[in-house]
């Protein structure tokens, strides 16, 4: 958990409103972007009957039909949803203080 202070100031609680709503407007944007992403990785999950986090686990290019390019794919929407899942959680974990 991480903390935002500001400065004490005529204008304080009003920066720290305006600090707030950023941090919720981009977390709100990256849940945007999560969702996104997971409903690509379900289109693998779908095609392939197999979660996302076994296809890292175990699978190979090899293993799909689509070789190299689909491994490719797959690997590196997962990737991406892990670190969209991480930026999401430490944003929450925010806590503000004038």
């Amino acid at each position: 958990m991480s903390t935002v202070y500001v400065e004490a100031d005529p204008h304080a609680l009003e920066v720290l409103s305006l600090v707030r709503t950023a941090v919720e407007a981009e977390t709100r944007r990256l849940e945007l972007a999560l969702e996104a992403a997971r409903r690509r990785l379900a289109r693998f999950e779908e095609k392939y009957g197999v979660p996302s986090d076994r296809f890292i686990a175990e699978m190979a290019a090899e293993d799909l039909a689509g070789g190299d390019d689909e491994y490719v794919q797959w690997a590196g929407e997962y990737r991406l949803m892990e670190r969209l899942q991480e930026k999401v959680i430490r944003l929450q974990g925010i806590r503000y203080g004038a």
